[in-house]
């Protein structure tokens, strides 16, 4: 029984250690995304002052964070909106400026429909039509709707009418459904995602 004892306490304290280098490892990977992200301070201060949102500076380094984590050129992945196609946007100060001037429009929208600001950041990925399906179903942003939306609005209106699903292995997907979105669905954990390294930035910059 000792030896067993034994063994087991070691397994614990490998286990422990394992963990704790795991748990090193993500931090130190989270505060150099954060530092590169950071590089971006200066455009996207001017940005948002010029889109008259510059109480949002943190949101748009999170959503570079989330889109990029500031290692492309297209930053804020704005080329869609912009241009309703992919990799059209050449420079990240394009990029930041369209991305920025879109998420003020969608901030906008949330504020005429009197929902909250995590409503016009998934609307940021999904498009502003979700700010309206938000508004007919209480004015605040969920999981739960932006799972509805992705698997009933979004991703058939974009060719997946078998409700078709792909593998998601972000905690956040995990948690909730054991790790899928939909094909064609955009991110329903989108919101979620920016929220999360919002707090990165803030305690991380």
């Amino acid at each position: 029984m000792g030896t067993w004892m034994k063994i087991v306490k070691r397994l614990l304290l490998l286990f422990l250690l394992l963990l704790l280098i795991s748990l090193g490892y993500f931090g130190f990977k989270i505060r150099q995304n954060v530092q590169q992200v950071m590089t971006y301070e200066d455009e996207v201060e001017q940005a948002v002052k010029e889109n008259n949102i510059p109480e949002y500076k943190n949101l748009v380094l999170a959503i570079i964070y989330t889109e990029s984590k500031g290692r492309t050129e297209d930053l804020m992945q704005s080329s869609e909106s912009a241009y309703g196609e992919r990799h059209m946007i050449g420079t990240t100060k394009e990029s930041i400026d369209n991305g920025v001037a879109f998420l003020a429009q969608s901030i906008d929208q949330a504020n005429e429909a009197g929902c909250d600001i995590w409503t016009a950041v998934q609307a940021y990925n999904f498009g502003l039509d979700y700010i309206q399906f938000v508004k007919e179903r209480g004015g605040k942003n969920s999981i739960h709707l932006a799972e509805k939306y992705s698997k009933e609005v979004l991703s058939p209106l974009l060719g997946n009418t078998e409700q078709k699903t792909y593998r998601y292995n972000r905690p956040q997907a995990l948690l909730y459904n054991g790790g899928f979105l939909y094909s064609n669905g955009g991110n329903m954990f989108y919101a979620d995602l920016v929220r999360m390294n919002e707090q990165f930035i803030k305690w991380l910059k």
